[in-house]
């Protein structure tokens, strides 16, 4: 990646209307504290290291570390049912040491959660993190995507809407 940072603008009759949608309610929504420990447990106990969650869609696909070259992808009801963290072996990621730390994840799980309603007309629609190489990347209502590494996301929190004090606060927690 050339930079920290990358934002990347999208089509622009989404930006066009943008402000005659709001964002509707979706399964993930109603359930989000659950599909945040699934993602968190999926990264830190079951051998996934890249995790995209579709907010607006209610779907998730993952990387595993045993099989990187295949994605998975689980749906709605599917990613909801019990036992389904249960189907997973424990895997680890057999001696690498991932970049964000399971602390770190937690942070950015939590960031996901306000940029998904923080805003009616501006919001997350999906996000992804990698637990090996760092990088988080975000697709917003306004079909722009951001790419940046965790440690620069948690450095430019008030670009996205974090007051300073926050900010301050959670760079502390994740050691920037």
């Amino acid at each position: 990646m050339p930079q920290r940072w990358l934002q990347i603008k999208g089509d622009p009759s989404v930006r066009e209307f943008l402000f005659h949608q709001t964002r509707k309610t979706s399964l993930f929504d109603e359930h989000l504290v659950l599909i945040h420990y699934i993602i968190h447990t999926m990264c830190t106990k079951k051998g996934a290291f890249h995790v995209k969650a579709h907010y607006s869609s209610s779907q998730l696909t993952c990387w595993f570390y045993d099989d990187p070259y295949n994605y998975k992808v689980y749906v709605k009801e599917e990613v909801l049912e019990p036992g389904f963290l249960d189907s997973f072996p424990d895997l680890s990621y057999e001696g690498r040491k991932p970049c964000v730390s399971p602390q770190q994840m937690l942070l950015i799980l939590d960031e996901f959660k306000r940029l998904r309603f923080t805003d009616e007309q501006i919001y997350l629609r999906s996000a992804s993190v990698n637990r090996l190489n760092g990088l988080i990347g975000m697709n917003f209502s306004c079909d722009g995507s951001h790419y940046i590494e965790h440690d620069e996301f948690f450095r430019r929190l008030l670009e996205f809407g974090v007051v300073e004090q926050e900010a301050q606060a959670i760079c502390s927690l994740s050691g920037n």
